[in-house]
Order: structure tokens, then C-alpha cells, then sequence
């Protein structure tokens, strides 16, 4: 079964995806959003790749080493056997800053006998729109493109440039390396300088883990979805991508397809939550100071997603050259629903900013500008919150007024409220006070489904919906509440399918799903830990984790019938649930671990 077998390396710059086999399918350069050099996961036989070829009948062993984002691949067969060491330089400078260059380095480590390796390398710049040519220059290989656009890509390496171009047949006996780069280097690289690059880049991740805490259960899983999020993170703004590819199809051979390079306000603030629960506070100011930066007028609507370097016009557009993901067209680059109104943003990033006050209040700079930004919140919320929007899914067609919606509003004023006691703001509690309890009592009144017995969808509704379950995480519902308890019973009857779960069941835009969206199932999880089965819910998420990639990596969704990872990969927002969950089955109480981490 095809699956998405495939590692990623990074450096909070930009990401490549590494194959099973050591094939370098997708990279996009100099940044994550920028246009694909590496695009073989999209078109097998356009979009280009760097292969390493064994000859011989080799096996193939693929695993990180420990505590960092370097990938290991081992070819051996018999006496013959050497590594690829796949990384993008990430480590610290003299300043106190990071060097983050935007380049890839493929380290060959020779291990023993006279292994024989073609390496097949065939680079498609600008997604593989019109011709790559390449020259062979005395330092280097340049790649270059200019009939839409003019881009450039260099090679350097240890090995024959000609012979690697043409893939002749090289026997190894020592180290070597590749080192593919966008920009020209001055110093001429070398593989002593290779090997300097690796080892300081593993200090750098083995330091960053260093600062998480330890688990008493799943903290191999903890550490390696950590460090995924933070290599979904841009360091040049503190946006969080959702995840670091476009068009992975949320079902082989459909319409499904979005582009994922961007940063949603949702999702990014929920990976922040967590990030900074783990005591990494510099990625959550960043994040604040990303948010504050998009924010400059009183009354400026919240887009729900921006590009990583703020940008806020997302133009879609079809690649149409492309074949997509195995066949799954069509491919997009911009994602069109930047356009589209969620009034649940508010709620999860006035959260967020509560949540960074409660944990690091003496280390937040631009308290009055986060009390400026609670203000404007409140009145933005205050004004819309009795409107319809697209909810979390993004629904295409209609507005609604979606349950997870106006729970978010309610959180929004929630968290305004506990912001203000905190900085000793009193004159606008009784306001406040007065209209979070009249959403409070709107939701109790239409979401409730009394011949359902559960919260369902949107008001008027008899559709169950994943979304709902977070009433209980945000502090609106008591898990033991009757009405909750009810609704995870609802959602386990009518949305679980052999342990999956389906967002909703209702047809949307484009039919009934096929595939489980990974996060509901964990939402699923840490429902039924909360109401009490901590059994089942623990059986339910040791039999998850199983179907992770064979890194322990996730996608967007999970195939309901195969168990294969589908849509954009790896997804922020399944590893942030991975690691929400895992701590629950940990034993220890969040606080204990926050206070450990930043102690």
C-alpha cells in the first residue's frame, strides 16, 4: 500500500520531504511558501527528485537521530553499507541569533565494504513550469529556469559533478556530501565543513528537547510531534504553518486538495498553546508579536489565516501542468479561503494571549498593546457574534450559526474577562460579565438537540459534529456534565467508524467524506478520558499512534478502510492533539509540567 512514507527535515525556514527509499520528493526554496525545486509528490515524472540509487539488492532502514530533525537513512546489503544524514542547517550564531540558511545538506557516511550508488539528481525549478537546465561549473552545479521566471539552484558536492549529473555508477570509500543551496556560497564548502554543519545542527535540537520536559508514558511521541510543530514554525515572523506541503488530497483521486503553507489564526494559536505548555515561551512571543503586527487598526477584522510573512492577500491558483498526488488533481498554490468570515478566531487567540499572561506574565513584553487587542476582541465579538459564518470546516456554501462558533465567542469574552482581573481592569467587567452569559445561555438553548440528546452542529440542527467535543477543553461544559457526557455518546454512535472519526456526517460541498480528519479522533480520545474511560480512551489512542507513518508522523486524515495517511503532511494540528493527548495519559497534572519546564 502507497502511504505517506516519507520524513521531513527542516529549519524554521523552510522543510523538505525525504522518502522511505532517501528520495528528496518535495522542497520549496527559500522559504516554505516559495515555488517547489523538489516537487516528485506532486507529478512523478515533472516534478523532479534527488534519488539515491544503491546497486545491488540493498535494504533500506530510515529512522531520526534521537532528539533531533535529522533524518538517517541506511542502505546495507552484506558487508556493504553506508548512511544518508539528511538535514537543513538550523544552529546559533555569535550574536545570540540563529543561522538558518536556506539550503539542504545530504551527508554520506561510509560505513563499510564498497557500496555502489547512481544518484539521480533532477531538480524542476519554479514547480516544474517549463525547462531546468543545468551546468557543470568548476565549484558547482547550476541549475537554472527563466521561461516564466528566472530561478536558480546550486549543487555543490564532494563527488564528480558530471558523474553525479549523469548518474554514473560511484563506488564509496570515504565520506562525501551534497550540499544543495538557493543562494551562491562564498566559502567554498567542503566535507569536513559538511560534517561540522550536522554536528552543530544536532547540538541545536538535542539543546531545543533539552528545554521540554520528560513523560512517564508516550515521550518518545511527545518529543518527536514537538519538534514537528517547531519545524512548522517560520522563525523570521512566528507564523505556524498548518502543515508543509499543498494538494495532498483528502481522498486519492478528488477535488480535496488546498495549500496548507500558511498560517492559520486557529491553528497556529492552538499550536502555540501547546508549544508554550512545554516551556518553549519564545515561540508563543513571537507568535503574540506576529499576531500584534497584523492587528495596527482598532477596528481591523481578524483575517482567519495569512501568509507566513504576513501577507493577507492568498490568491488560489491551479497548477494545472502538474498530475498532482497519484493523480489527485487538481494542484493549488494560495488558498482562497482567506476570503471567508469565522467568527471562532477571536475565541482561540483571545485564549491564547490569556493563556501566555497566566503562564509567563512577567516575561510578556506589550502588555498594553495585549490589552488593547482584548478590548478590540470584545467589541469585535460583541458586534458579529449573533451571525452566521463558515465555521471551522470552512464550509464553501452557506453561512450557519456553527455551535464550535459561538462557543468560541463565549471563550473570547471568557478569557477578556479573566485578561481584565489580571491587569486590575474593572470598569468594563460588569459589561462583559453580562454579555458572556447571554451567548452562554443562547448556546444552551439553540445548539441543544433535546430529541438527539446532544449539542449538534450548527442551531436548527440534527448533525453531530467532531467541533462540539471541544466545549468541555475550553471551559464552557464540566466533562461530567450530563449534556456532555451525552454528546461524546452521540458523536461515538453516529461519527466513529472502527475507531475513526468523520468531521460530521452531512454532505458539504463536495460529498460525504471518505477519510477521518486526525485531530477529531483525538479530540474523541481525550473526550472519553475526561467523562471517565480512561480505559477505552487509552486503547483508542495506543491503536491511533499505530497508524502513524513510520517515523510517527501524521497527516491531515486517515484512510477509514486502509489506514493510509492522507491529505497535507506532516499536519500541525494532528501532532498538537498527539501531544494534548499523550500528556493526559501521563499522569502528571499540566501545571506540575509547565512549572518543571520553565523552572
Amino acid at each position: 500500500m502507497d502511504n505517506l512514507n516519507y520524513g521531513i527535515i527542516g529549519n524554521c525556514r523552510s522543510a523538505a520531504l525525504i522518502s522511505k527509499e532517501g528520495s528528496l520528493d518535495w522542497c520549496c526554496l527559500p522559504e516554505f511558501d516559495s515555488t517547489s525545486v523538489f516537487a516528485k509528490l506532486l507529478d512523478e515524472k515533472k516534478g523532479g527528485s534527488f534519488e539515491i540509487m544503491p546497486i545491488g539488492d540493498y535494504t533500506i532502514d530510515q529512522e531520526y537521530f534521537e532528539h533531533t530533525a535529522i533524518l538517517v537513512t541506511t542502505f546495507t546489503e552484506g558487508d556493504n553499507v553506508f548512511e544518508v544524514h539528511d538535514f537543513m542547517p538550523r544552529h546559533h550564531k555569535m550574536n545570540g541569533k540563529y543561522l538558518a540558511p536556506p539550503e539542504i545538506i545530504r551527508y554520506i557516511k561510509y560505513i563499510s565494504g564498497s557500496p555502489k550508488v547512481q544518484f539521480k539528481y533532477d531538480p524542476k525549478l519554479e514547480y516544474a513550469v517549463g525547462e531546468t537546465n543545468h551546468y557543470v561549473k568548476k565549484d558547482f552545479i547550476a541549475s537554472l529556469t527563466h521561461e516564466q521566471k528566472y530561478d536558480t539552484l546550486f549543487l555543490y558536492t564532494s563527488f564528480d559533478k558530471e558523474g553525479v549529473l549523469d548518474s554514473n555508477a560511484i563506488t564509496l570509500k570515504e565520506d562525501g556530501y551534497f550540499l544543495i543551496c538557493y543562494n551562491e556560497k562564498i566559502l567554498k564548502p567542503s566535507t569536513q565543513k559538511a560534517l561540522l554543519e550536522l554536528e552543530r545542527t544536532k547540538v541545536y535540537w538535542m539543546d531545543w528537547v533539552d528545554k521540554t520536559p520528560t513523560y512517564k508514558k508516550f515521550n518518545k511521541q511527545i518529543i518527536r510531534s514537538a519538534i514537528t510543530l517547531k519545524m512548522l514554525t517560520y522563525d523570521k515572523t512566528g507564523a505556524v504553518l498548518a502543515a508543509a506541503t499543498t494538494s495532498l488530497p483528502e481522498t486519492i483521486g478528488e477535488v480535496r486538495n488546498w495549500d496548507y503553507r500558511f498560517c492559520w489564526i486557529r491553528d497556529a494559536s492552538m499550536v502555540i498553546k501547546v508549544v508554550s505548555e512545554l516551556g518553549h515561551k519564545n515561540s508563543a512571543k513571537r507568535y503574540l508579536q506576529f499576531i500584534i503586527d497584523l492587528m495596527p487598526d482598532k477596528d481591523e477584522k481578524l483575517q482567519i489565516m495569512y501568509g507566513i510573512n504576513r501577507e493577507k492577500k492568498l490568491t488560489e491558483i491551479s497548477l494545472d501542468h502538474l498530475e498532482g498526488y497519484k493523480g489527485s488533481k487538481p494542484v493549488r498554490v494560495g488558498n482562497a479561503a482567506y476570503m471567508q468570515k469565522q467568527n471562532d478566531i477571536y475565541g482561540i487567540l483571545m485564549d491564547v494571549i490569556y493563556e501566555q499572561l497566566r503562564l509567563f506574565s512577567n516575561d510578556i513584553e506589550n502588555v498594553e498593546e495585549l490589552w488593547n487587542i482584548t478590548k478590540g476582541i470584545v467589541w469585535i465579538v460583541g458586534k458579529h457574534w449573533r451571525e452566521p459564518d463558515k465555521g471551522i470546516w470552512e464550509f464553501r456554501g452557506e453561512d450557519r450559526h456553527f455551535t464550535f462558533s459561538k462557543v468560541l465567542c463565549w471563550v473570547a469574552l471568557d478569557r477578556a474577562i479573566k485578561v481584565a482581573k489580571m491587569f486590575g481592569k474593572t470598569r468594563k467587567l460588569e459589561k462583559w460579565t453580562a454579555l458572556e452569559q447571554e451567548i452562554k445561555e443562547d448556546i444552551h438553548t439553540n445548539a441543544w438537540n433535546s430529541d438527539i440528546n446532544a449539542f449538534v452542529q450548527s442551531y436548527g440542527s440534527r448533525h453531530l459534529d467532531a467541533s462540539v467535543l471541544l466545549m468541555e477543553p475550553y471551559g464552557f461544559i464540566h466533562p461530567r456534565d450530563p449534556k456532555y457526557v451525552n454528546t461524546v455518546k452521540a458523536i461515538e454512535n453516529e461519527l466513529s467508524n472502527d475507531g475513526l472519526l468523520y468531521r460530521y456526517k452531512n454532505e458539504d460541498d463536495f460529498g460525504l467524506p471518505s477519510s477521518s480528519f486526525t485531530i477529531c479522533t483525538f479530540w474523541f480520545i481525550n473526550a472519553l478520558y475526561k467523562i471517565g474511560e480512561e480505559e477505552k480512551a487509552l486503547e483508542q489512542f495506543e491503536k491511533l499512534l499505530s497508524y502513524s507513518n513510520h517515523l510517527g508522523l501524521f497527516s491531515e486524515d486517515i484512510d477509514f478502510k486502509t489506514k493510509r495517511l492522507l491529505g497535507n503532511f506532516p499536519q500541525a494540528y494532528s501532532h498538537l492533539a498527539l501531544i494534548e493527548c499523550a500528556i493526559n495519559f501521563s499522569g502528571k497534572k499540566r501545571d506540575e509540567m509547565i512549572l518543571e519546564s520553565i523552572g
